[in-house]
């Protein structure tokens, strides 16, 4: 049985998918990053970046225990003990994929995460920080646009981790200042992932411990964005 230390955010998302889509049996650790448990010690030893998700599997290569923490470095990892399920098989494939994933690591997330932070959640309005992220925002839909205007999915004809990957970012493109209409083959792949019976399950993980409409209180502020995380542990 995985343990998976998690929360319902994007990053978290995208393991939940996969292990939904497997059927791998999981149970689920919560780690409220708001009330500051990515802190935690016991946490630190599992994941020494502060950050969710991650996971002890005690099964792990030669059936040793083995602790991961980043979410690619996860996703790979599920995937193989799987089977390499949703990795290509050959060799041509397979590096394909990871450039997608990669691209999702290095630059989905980071930048559409700072745009969800300057749209919605800094204390102040910065009007050139908002441009930049939103810009960004709308030209990393347009890379993903443009390849899905050539292929089914992001790295081919078939359904991968770099898809499950990607999609948990592009739920609330509203939140990026992005228009999704202007996007269509996006909009259509990321519609298709997101009815998938797994993905639709992957999404209620947690799901009641932040609800939708979800309000931070000045300590999950503090514990998210401010000078908390940066201390040396």
């Amino acid at each position: 049985m995985i343990d998976l230390y998690t929360w319902p955010t994007p990053n978290g998302h995208k393991v939940h998918i996969l292990l939904e889509e497997t059927g791998l049996p999981y149970r689920v650790h919560p780690v409220n990053i708001g009330a500051g448990e990515q802190f935690a010690p016991a946490f630190l030893k599992i994941s020494p970046n502060n950050k969710m998700p991650a996971l002890v599997d005690p099964d792990g290569p030669n059936g040793q225990p083995i602790s991961l923490f980043e979410s690619g470095a996860m996703l790979v990892y599920l995937a193989s003990k799987a089977g390499g399920r949703f990795m290509p098989k050959d060799d041509a494939g397979k590096f394909e994929m990871l450039s997608w994933l990669m691209f999702q690591m290095a630059s989905v997330g980071p930048m559409l995460g700072q745009a969800h932070h300057f749209l919605g959640y800094a204390p102040e309005k910065i009007p050139y920080a908002i441009q930049r992220y939103s810009n960004e925002a709308q030209r990393l839909y347009g890379v993903i646009d443009r390849r899905l205007a050539a292929s089914s999915y992001l790295a081919g004809d078939s359904y991968s981790i770099a898809d499950m990957a990607t999609v948990p970012w592009l739920r609330f493109p509203e939140r990026q200042g992005v228009a999704i209409e202007k996007f269509p083959h996006l909009q259509r792949w990321r519609d298709a992932i997101l009815a998938r019976p797994a993905v639709q399950r992957a999404l209620q993980v947690l799901a009641d411990a932040r609800p939708p409409g979800h309000t931070f209180s000045a300590q999950e502020k503090e514990n998210l964005f401010g000078a908390t995380q940066y201390q040396q542990r």
